[in-house]
């Protein structure tokens, strides 16, 4: 049953990316959103640079965070000009809910080193890293799919060398995501979901 529902999720965002063009920029316009399942909260234009990616700058990973925040505290900080952070995605807790913050052709200031920054995708997820509640099977789920959609549509290969932590970025001082996420099982989930 489990399995079932994760193949069903995974044919829907499928059904999604072959929507007719007409429909493709009707949803543009409704929402700007780069990923079919994500709903639009647009950062501020303070807290991210405006770029032409993947041209500009190549998109070669993913960066897992945790927010230290509720899901709806971390996006009203992206929305404040001046907290001067954003990321491309937060994902609810609960039930796997995403919203989009940045466009992914825009660098988010997610990483703390300007070099990943600019060839990243930061993805935040509800929760803190010492309370393992927080990271739950809808979220794990929601965000294996997110995560497969962008390595499949960047050609990013889906491993630990190309899917990081913040923990690992250069020069960061951060933990997130921490030794409760379960790199295994996302990994596993991330490969499981992608289209190769």
């Amino acid at each position: 049953m489990h399995r079932r529902r994760i193949l069903q999720g995974a044919a829907a965002t499928a059904a999604a990316a072959l929507l007719p063009a007409s429909a493709q920029a009707a949803a543009a316009v409704a929402g700007d959103t780069d990923y079919p399942s994500a709903h639009w909260a647009p950062a501020s234009t303070s807290n991210y640079t405006v770029s032409k990616r993947p041209s500009a700058y190549p998109v070669q990973y993913v960066i897992i965070h945790v927010t230290q925040e509720t899901f709806s505290d971390a996006v009203a900080i992206f929305q404040n000009p001046a907290k001067q952070v954003s990321a491309h995605y937060v994902i609810r807790s609960v039930d796997g809910y995403i919203d989009q913050c940045v466009r992914e052709q825009n660098i988010a200031w997610h990483a703390g080193n300007w070099d990943y920054n600019t060839r990243s995708i930061g993805i935040e997820h509800e929760g803190y890293v010492d309370q393992p509640s927080y990271f739950t099977n809808a979220m794990y789920e929601k965000s294996a799919l997110l995560t497969a959609s962008i390595c499949d549509r960047y050609g990013i290969p889906k491993d630990r060398t190309h899917i990081l932590g913040h923990a690992q970025v250069p020069g960061t001082d951060h933990t997130d995501p921490g030794p409760n996420w379960d790199w295994v099982r996302y990994l596993r989930l991330v490969n499981l979901l992608g289209a190769g």
